[in-house]
């Protein structure tokens, strides 16, 4: 089953297709985890808060 890399709740395979990196089944950040976001190859935390 994918996981986020980030905080370890499950994801659908689905999402993971589209969201995870290439060769990947686990995306780096899921929708639980609001205030991080994708840079790059990297996982870090937004600038701004999202709700």
């Amino acid at each position: 089953m994918p996981e986020c890399q980030n905080c370890g709740s499950f994801v659908t395979p689905a999402y993971a297709r589209v969201f995870a990196p290439d060769g990947t089944e686990h995306p780096r950040v899921c929708p639980n985890c609001e205030d991080m976001v994708r840079d790059g190859a990297q996982v870090r935390e937004a600038r701004s808060r999202r709700t």
